[in-house]
């Protein structure tokens, strides 16, 4: 299972990913349950200490409101495109635009579409999005909420269910466009070109990406040389000490593009952790050797913050743990990879490469 800030507040999905891979034996299915059970009680919140600047000249305070386009052009419409799932989808109006996820709801509002988004899924927190309806249980998809709205599009990912509730709403006749969801920096101007097009307005999916790709190219230049010629070993930890979860991410995680982009090593993935996350144990710690610990700010916050992290057995022994070395990023943007990753890039590389980090 990926987490992403589409599987992040209340929840985070009870399993929407889970529920769409073979069983892969006990140990496995009591680790993800554990996941779900964990990213049920998780939300987005706000990181703590000094907010830094973006490339956009946005600061981390303004990371809970989207940058809309300043003009965006209208929509030529009808047009069709391809779903993800294999289908194909006629949109013939904007008028009334339902995203069942947060990152592509963040997308839409960013093209300008949010004056005609009329719900959101429960992980769109951000500031633009918060007083629509939610059409979701959890995470499972309402289609009866949905289809009550009388939307004109309808925007889900392959990760979107219950199955049944995606075949109600085009049973409905309700246009309904199925995306890739991101992996790493490489899918941010995929997906908001897929989305621009459906929404009619292409040229506004090439300027946003543009914009995104540009800031997040800017943010790279900031990245300081490493004097000792290595670069610092990151871990990604996935915790939820409510839940007792607590978890090492691997290649999968998502993310390693983040870390890479950064000018870091993602250490789990290079300890030889090929999927997406494992169980911590000091061992996997051991190998893996951080000098520095990537967390959510919520997840951060759940272990009791420093002194709770670390407690957990193996960290102290790690060199992130020896020096308090953490980096923390709000839940609700940490893996979005959307119109707001150069304000999440520069979170990582300010405070990794501030003296101490921000665990100090």
């Amino acid at each position: 299972m990926r987490i992403s800030q589409d599987f992040a507040p209340t929840g985070p999905d009870t399993g929407r990913a889970a529920r769409r891979r073979p069983a892969r034996g006990r140990a496995a299915a009591a680790l993800t349950a554990a996941v779900a059970f964990a990213l049920v009680l998780t939300g987005c919140g706000g990181g703590d200490g000094p907010a830094p600047k973006s490339a956009s000249g946005k600061s981390s305070a303004d990371a809970d409101r989207v940058e809309p386009l300043a003009a965006p052009p209208a929509p030529k419409l009808p047009v069709t495109v391809d779903s993800a799932d294999g289908t194909k989808v006629t949109i013939g109006s904007t008028d009334r635009i339902v995203p069942l996820t947060g990152s592509l709801s963040e997308i839409v509002f960013t093209l300008g579409f949010g004056k005609q988004v009329v719900a959101r899924d429960i992980t769109a927190t951000f500031e633009q999005a918060e007083k629509l309806p939610v059409v979701t249980r959890a995470h499972d998809v309402s289609a009866e909420s949905v289809l009550s709205l009388k939307p004109t599009i309808v925007l889900a990912d392959t990760t979107t269910g219950p199955s049944e509730a995606i075949d109600q709403i085009r049973d409905a006749g309700i246009p309904l466009l199925v995306v890739e969801p991101a992996k790493g920096l490489d899918d941010v101007g995929r997906r908001i070109d897929t989305v621009a097009e459906a929404l009619g307005v292409p040229s506004a999916g090439i300027e946003l990406k543009e914009r995104t790709e540009k800031r997040i190219a800017d943010v790279q230049k900031s990245i300081p040389d490493h004097a000792d010629g290595k670069k610092p070993r990151v871990a990604f930890l996935y915790l939820r000490g409510s839940a007792s979860v607590y978890l090492l991410g691997g290649a999968e995680s998502g993310a390693s593009s983040l870390l890479e982009a950064a000018g870091a090593v993602d250490a789990g993935k290079e300890s030889g952790l090929s999927k997406d996350f494992t169980a911590i144990t000091s061992e996997a710690l051991a190998k893996a050797a951080p000098d520095a610990i990537l967390l959510m700010t919520k997840g951060f916050e759940s272990v009791g913050g420093m002194d709770g992290l670390v407690k957990i057995p193996g960290i102290a022994e790690t060199p992130a743990g020896m020096d308090r070395r953490v980096v923390t990023v709000d839940d609700g943007v940490l893996l979005n990879y959307g119109p707001r990753t150069d304000r999440v890039l520069t979170e990582i590389v300010e405070q990794l490469y501030a003296k101490g980090g921000k665990g100090r």
